[in-house]
């Protein structure tokens, strides 16, 4: 009578919860957050609170990475158009009764202050894939052009405020989406080539349209700056190009094996700007130096491959779409914030997943591994 009322062990209460868990994301996101813990402690130690809300940061979206994947991908879904929907109004309100800091108006007062542009950044690529989940097997060139206006809309609300970091971030979450619901590449290429004769040009005659009485349409005067930078950091070495230089000679100063935990000298004589926020790659890299650079690249990799895997073993289309681009997204946080440090692409402000301070951003990455893992574990038990 006693076994037939025995509390079950606390193994047994949690395995219905861990199971269908895909482990190697576990295990590979372990990893960068251990590193990221080591790398804030290292750079961050002199910066108040930073270490100690770092590793708040990553408790919070661990419960909320949980949470997330308890609930079906099919609840997922009908949560796409309302959460879209809330996101684009949030930004319209923005627009319009938004609180504005340093020249942008990205945040909203709303009892406390949020910044709506993170919605869409899980909204978007949700809205899409529920979009290419309706279509499914009746998909037009209007269907792709009625998706690419969901996408331009809070796109542009975005880049109006302005956000290019963010925008950058909505953009290639939607494009994903796009390119996996079946685009057809003879509408790609000429897009790409378009890109490619664009930035050549730039780069051709970069001094030429760099001068100050060259306008750059579509573009504010700080984002061209961003750009010109780029291309010679050296015009203005105290000033714009100042990030891209201190990044540069810190990751060349760390060498094959790095100068040590805690021994980096840019980073600790505050050479490097935002050493906790978007210039910690560049921390990363002195400390610890060009082989823990390529660990740290592989970790990303294989979190991407591991993702792109899952998207291809979904049940459904809008999973499998989801899961493509929440996969590529974390391409897109890495390369574009490994790019802007290395001085290969304009700094715009993306942090680096798992290493960089930030609670929104951690955040959101907390909630796309949790869809990420609610996607693998439908497949999971739809296979039992």
């Amino acid at each position: 009578m006693s076994a037939v009322f025995a509390r079950p062990s606390l193994w047994r209460r949690l395995r219905p919860v861990l199971s269908g868990f895909d482990l190697p994301i576990l295990a590979v996101v372990m990893v960068l957050a251990m590193l990221g813990m080591v790398t804030m402690y290292s750079v961050g130690y002199d910066h108040g609170t930073r270490f100690v809300d770092h590793g708040r940061n990553m408790v919070l979206a661990t419960v909320l990475m949980f949470a997330v994947a308890q609930v079906p991908p099919q609840r997922l879904m009908a949560l796409a158009v309302p959460l879209y929907a809330l996101g684009v109004m949030l930004l319209v309100a923005t627009a319009l009764f938004g609180v504005t800091k340093k020249g942008a108006t990205r945040w909203l007062n709303v009892g406390l202050v949020i910044q709506p542009s993170e919605i869409l950044k899980l909204g978007v690529p949700m809205m899409l894939a529920w979009w290419f989940q309706k279509r499914e097997g009746q998909l037009r060139l209007l269907d792709f052009v009625i998706g690419a206006l969901l996408l331009l809309v809070p796109v542009g609300l975005i880049a109006k405020q302005p956000d290019l970091g963010t925008s950058l971030l909505v953009l290639s979450a939607g494009l994903y989406v796009i390119f996996f619901a079946g685009l057809s590449w003879r509408l790609i290429v000429p897009v790409v080539l378009l890109g490619a004769v664009a930035v050549a040009t730039i780069v051709v005659t970069g001094d030429a349209l760099c001068q100050p009485e060259v306008q750059w349409h579509g573009m504010r005067d700080y984002q061209k700056q961003r750009v010109c930078t780029l291309l010679d950091p050296t015009t203005d070495p105290l000033g714009k190009g100042f990030h891209i230089i201190q990044g540069m000679i810190a990751i060349g100063s760390g060498g094959v094996t790095g100068k040590g935990f805690m021994s980096g000298t840019q980073t600790h004589l505050e050479f490097i700007p935002e050493r906790t926020t978007d210039f910690i790659f560049a921390a990363f890299c002195e400390e610890f130096g060009l082989l823990a650079a390529i660990g740290l690249g592989l970790s990303f990799t294989f979190l991407i491959l591991r993702g792109l895997w899952i998207a291809g073993q979904a049940p459904t289309v809008f999973a499998r779409l989801l899961a493509g681009s929440l996969s590529l997204g974390f391409f897109t946080y890495a390369f574009v914030n490994m790019g802007m440090v290395s001085g290969i692409l304009p700094v715009v402000g993306i942090p680096l997943p798992f290493i960089s301070y930030g609670g929104t951003a951690m955040v959101t990455l907390g909630l796309a591994l949790g869809m990420l893992m609610s996607i693998a574990r439908s497949r999971g038990l739809m296979q039992r």
